[in-house]
């Protein structure tokens, strides 16, 4: 014989909504009555206190000293939580000066000093003025073999279909400008990282948007530059090229870092600019140091060098 279960029905409730209730909760509208007079006017002063504003909203509090360690970690990881959400894992930094721009540029820089010739208490002046712009236009072909190296790389069969190895640079005008153009000439998408500095700056047209970063700290963005490196190519410039350079180099020659390859371009540049002799013979730095980098002239130059240096170390250029 069978026998019946008599089980009560559980009734299960509807979930509630995720943001509205049908009763607001006591804390939610401000008590109003006649004896809590000036109650609307209090709670507005106490929201306006930078007390109130939410750790994350607080500009002032962000930008106290004690802040920086969180700072710092902050302009790091929204460029490697990007850069990684792309898959992006190998690039070739390329730096630069800023004021090497394209022949015709340089050239029409040099005729407007031409044309306006100086009065004579600022004609030594003017004299120096002419002098450089001359050199600079000598030295503007950088900017074409910049923006042809960039390409090769685009174009390079192993590189397509998806993007395997980007060029990455500091995202300004010159150099920067010329690499990130030679990439987008290629239909290939390429990375810049601007820094904040006291006067404005603004990042060349050519990178690709959603890849230009914007950094406060040169540190988080050094870090950057290096972290996917491939190859580091140098050329022509100034302080900012040589602290980037300086930087790679002592890092690999105390084998903080792996091995790079590192090309110098424009072996009569910079064979002036650093006399690495000397210091080989001063006892500062080793022979063997010398052979931390090469020189090149052209594109194909450089981006063969490269591929010959990974081929010899036995280290992939491109990721699987």
């Amino acid at each position: 014989m069978a026998v019946q279960c008599e089980c009560a029905v559980t009734r299960i409730p509807q979930p509630p909504n995720p943001k509205n209730r049908s009763i607001p909760l006591p804390d939610e509208i401000p008590r109003t009555t006649s004896e809590q007079s000036g109650v609307a006017q209090q709670i507005a002063i106490l929201q306006k206190e930078s007390s109130y504003l939410e750790a994350t909203r607080d500009p002032s509090f962000l930008g106290r000293r004690e802040t920086r360690g969180v700072r710092l970690q902050l302009d790091y990881q929204k460029t490697e939580s990007i850069l990684a959400s792309r898959g992006i894992e190998a690039t070739i930094v390329v730096f630069g000066s800023t004021r090497l721009c394209e022949p015709d540029r340089a050239r029409e820089k040099l005729r407007a000093l031409e044309s306006h010739p100086a009065s004579l208490p600022e004609k030594a002046e003017h004299h120096q003025q002419r002098a450089v712009a001359e050199r600079l236009l000598a030295k503007s072909h950088f900017y074409e073999v910049a923006r042809a190296f960039a390409r090769e790389v685009a174009r390079c069969p192993q590189n397509r279909n998806p993007t395997r190895i980007w060029i990455m640079t500091g995202g300004g005008p010159g150099i920067m400008e010329a690499a990130n153009r030679g990439a987008c000439e290629s239909q290939a998408e390429s990375i810049g990282l601007n820094i904040r500095l006291p006067h404005e700056q603004y990042p060349n047209p050519y990178i690709t948007p959603g890849l230009c970063f914007r950094f406060h700290y040169f540190a988080t963005r050094k870090l950057h530059f290096l972290l996917r490196a491939k190859a580091l190519v140098a050329f022509p410039g100034g302080y900012g090229t040589l602290d980037e350079l300086f930087e790679t180099l002592t890092l690999i020659q105390t084998r903080v870092m792996a091995p790079v390859p590192v090309v110098l371009v424009g072996e009569s540049y910079w064979r002036r600019a650093i006399n690495l002799d000397f210091l080989v013979e001063e006892g500062v730095i080793d022979p063997e140091d010398r052979d931390l980098f090469w020189y090149a002239e052209s594109a194909d130059e450089i981006w063969s060098g490269i591929q010959a240096w990974h081929e010899a170390n036995k280290t992939p250029l491109f990721p699987e």
